[in-house]
C-alpha cells in the first residue's frame, strides 16, 4: 500500500474510483472517500480480490469510520448519451460531490446548493482516481493506474463502489428476474447474453453496447 494521506492536518486525500464500466446492463457507480489516521487500513484490499465476507467486513468499516464519502451514479441511459467513459467520469464527479457535502470538521468548506453547484471541497485536498483519466472538479487531481491495488483511499472507494453496484443489481432483480440480475450483474456472461437475445432488452439494457452470442 501507499501512504496516500493522514486524513487528518493539512493533508488530505481523497480516493475515487468506478465500478460497473463492463456491463451490458445497469448503471455505473462511482465513489470517493477520505480515510482518517487511525482507519483500520488493513481491512482493505483490491475490492475484486476480497473475498465477499471480507469486502464486505471493509465496506462496513468504510461506512462507519470514514471521515467522509460519498456515493455517485451515471444510469444506463446517460451512458448510452454520453459514452461509458464520460458517464463513469459524470459518476465519479457526483461521488465526489456527495463526499464534500458529509465532509465535517476544522477543513470542510460549504456543504449546500444543488448538485455541483456551491460545493467547496475540504480545504488542502487532494484526489487520487483509479485509471488513466480524471473527472472535471475543481480540485488537484491524479489518475493512477492499479490505484485500487496501491492506495488506501481508493481501495476504500472501490469496495464501495462496488458493493453498492452489486447491491442495486440485486434490487434490479426482484424488478426483473427473468433477467438474473442478482447473479451475473449485468456484466456480459454467457447467460446474460443468451437471455437478452432471447427475451430482449431489459429497461435498464445499455442500447448503445453489442450483444454477442
Amino acid at each position: 500500500m501507499l501512504a496516500a494521506g493522514s486524513g487528518n492536518g493539512s493533508s488530505l486525500v481523497c480516493g475515487i474510483d468506478e465500478a460497473g464500466r463492463g456491463p451490458l446492463a445497469g448503471p455505473v457507480c462511482a465513489a470517493a472517500v477520505v480515510l482518517p489516521g487511525d482507519f483500520p487500513r488493513e481491512l482493505l484490499g483490491d475490492s475484486k480480490k476480497l473475498s465477499a465476507p471480507a469486502r464486505d467486513r471493509a465496506m462496513r468499516a468504510v461506512y462507519s469510520s470514514a471521515a467522509a464519502w460519498g456515493i455517485g451514479w451515471a444510469s444506463a441511459a446517460e451512458i448510452d448519451e454520453i459514452n461509458i467513459l464520460r458517464a463513469s467520469l459524470l459518476a465519479m464527479r457526483r461521488a465526489f460531490e456527495a463526499m464534500c457535502r458529509r465532509f465535517a470538521g476544522p477543513l470542510a468548506g460549504a456543504a449546500t446548493g444543488e448538485p455541483g453547484a456551491g460545493v467547496i471541497p475540504p480545504r488542502g485536498l487532494t484526489v487520487i482516481v483509479d485509471g488513466r483519466h480524471v473527472p472535471d472538479i475543481a480540485v488537484p487531481c491524479r489518475a493512477l493506474v492499479r490505484a485500487d491495488s496501491l492506495v488506501p483511499e481508493v481501495m476504500a472507494a472501490s469496495i464501495l463502489a462496488k458493493t453498492a453496484r452489486d447491491r442495486m443489481m440485486d434490487r434490479y432483480s426482484w424488478l426483473y428476474p427473468e433477467y438474473g440480475y442478482d447473479r451475473h450483474r449485468g456484466y456480459p456472461t454467457k447467460e446474460h447474453r443468451d437471455l437478452v437475445l432471447r427475451l430482449g432488452p431489459s429497461p435498464i439494457q445499455r442500447m448503445s453496447f453489442r450483444v454477442r452470442p
